[in-house]
């Protein structure tokens, strides 16, 4: 059966045994939400509908869409359930970095998505390492040298868009607010955090590279199991020092578009 706005659901397969019918309909309807059968902000069928479709029961449904708006995949109003729209991702370079003109609660990723403050949810973990060889010739130090670790996995009304680990120089952050994962979000994001320092941070520079997502990404970003990410490596410089370093932001390929302006002298 084909999908149409607001009607059936295609391909319902038949019930095998040994898991709960709940389950069976939720991994039927995620199956074809991560595809993209069922695209962002598509009408389900009614639980009426749903159960007839799957030959289940009424409470059977309910639990089934339970599962999926647990997840983030699904969002009930009173209009009906709907696969959750998908905010736009739009990194463009030239102006992402920018100071804001106003102290309004944002930073680069939720200006990329178009995301309410709200809606928004930093998940962090901070840690002191010793710099690994690749992070320590980035930032042009000794393999070794102290660093603040910051690991965030960046949420838009329950769904994960981004994962990242970032470094600062534990010698410069130390002690200071910016250390403290409980300051986290922080308007502005890095640019702003290193400015409540002193430190203004003069040019940023990414490299872009792709990849197949590891098991991980895939299970964290809801990736089809080896699909492709996008990797942003990226140095901060406060004149000709480094500042910050993050190695890596991945983002998954196919919701991201990189946008840049290239000036010709």
């Amino acid at each position: 059966m084909a999908v149409g706005m607001g009607g059936t659901v295609a391909d319902v397969p038949a019930p095998h045994s040994g898991r709960p019918l709940y389950q069976q309909v939720a991994e039927n309807l995620r199956a074809q939400i991560q595809s993209g059968a069922l695209p962002p902000g598509y009408l389900l069928p009614t639980e009426a509908e749903l159960m007839r479709q799957h030959d289940v029961a009424r409470g059977t449904v309910r639990q089934a869409l339970e599962e999926l708006r647990r997840e983030g995949l699904v969002v009930t109003d009173r209009g009906g359930s709907r696969v959750r729209p998908a905010p736009a991702a739009r990194r463009v370079a030239n102006r992402r970095y920018r100071r804001p003109e106003t102290m309004e609660a944002s930073t680069p990723f939720t200006r990329d998505r178009n995301a309410p403050w709200p809606e928004y949810e930093l998940e962090r973990e901070f840690v002191v390492e010793a710099a690994p060889e690749r992070v320590a010739t980035l930032f042009g130090v000794a393999a070794g040298t102290p660093l603040l670790r910051r690991d965030f996995t960046f949420v838009v009304s329950g769904l994960v868009h981004q994962l990242s680990t970032s470094y600062l120089l534990h010698d410069m952050v130390a002690d200071t607010p910016v250390a403290d994962p409980a300051n986290e979000p922080w308007t502005g994001g890095t640019v702003a955090q290193l400015g409540s320092l002193g430190v203004a941070v003069t040019r940023v520079v990414e490299q872009v590279g792709a990849r197949l997502a590891t098991r991980e990404e895939h299970r964290r970003l809801r990736l089809d199991l080896g699909g492709p990410v996008l990797t942003i490596s990226r140095r901060m410089y406060a004149g000709t020092k480094v500042v910050e370093v993050a190695a890596d932001i991945v983002v998954p390929a196919d919701r991201t578009v990189l946008e840049y302006e290239l000036l010709v002298e």
